[in-house]
């Protein structure tokens, strides 16, 4: 007799931009990293040229739209390491009582809880301990800025050997909502100030902070009672 086996529904959190405003945090460092660059970065250049793009692409496009030449490769890789810097000292913070008890809310009902973080795995990794292996942390290697590409949410579903139907993307912005739902993940986002002018549309739900009033709409999203 063949063996049952066992559905898996799972939830992959963006953290960097969903558990905090991690857009605000990317948008205060790389105005920096561009000032370093003699180039002053506007919320209009952000929007035109960033958002949603590959670092070194929209870094080259934006260049190109203000007339400067420079090495988009090397100040993608320097706005990529300094954002990294910037979420190692907020991960302590942002893994609160609110984000915990979002967690447990979906713990409790059996979903696989997939934390995916440009951060330090080991620092989230250590915050989420209490919750042992009902959440796994994922280390994602995207260059995407402000959110993670249709590809992007496809490696995490292999890596987590998750189904995309079977998996709820819960992102912060409406170009990682878009990007879920071409990847076949349902959608839910964390929607802040600055992510605010973005299409949302297509997403089970939208709400201004990441803790337990979310859930139902995801349990809703995964055919869970």
């Amino acid at each position: 007799m063949a063996e049952e086996k066992t559905i898996v529904r799972a939830v992959i959190v963006e953290f960097d931009f969903a558990a905090f405003n991690g857009a605000e945090t990317l948008f205060e460092t790389a105005k920096k990293v561009f000032a370093a660059h003699g180039v002053e970065l506007t919320d209009k250049l952000e929007a035109l040229h960033l958002a949603g793009g590959s670092y070194q692409g929209a870094i080259a496009e934006l260049y190109s739209s203000i007339g400067k030449k420079g090495d988009a490769a090397k100040l993608a890789k320097e706005l990529d390491d300094a954002f990294k810097a910037e979420l190692a000292a907020k991960v302590p913070a942002a893994v609160d009582a609110q984000f915990k008890g979002f967690v447990k809310a979906l713990v409790d009902k059996g979903v696989k809880v997939i934390v995916d973080t440009r951060s330090p795995v080991e620092a989230v990794s250590s915050a989420l301990s209490e919750f042992g292996e009902a959440v796994t942390v994922y280390a994602e290697p995207s260059l995407t800025y402000g959110s993670l590409k249709w590809d992007a949410w496809k490696r995490a579903c292999r890596a987590n050997q998750v189904h995309e139907a079977l998996t709820v993307a819960v992102t912060g912005s409406g170009f990682g909502v878009r990007a879920a739902l071409v990847a076949g993940l349902p959608a839910v986002a964390v929607q802040c100030k600055r992510t605010a002018y973005q299409d949302f549309g297509g997403a089970d739900a939208v709400v201004e902070k990441l803790d337990a009033k979310l859930v139902p709409a995801i349990l809703r999203a995964l055919h869970i009672a």
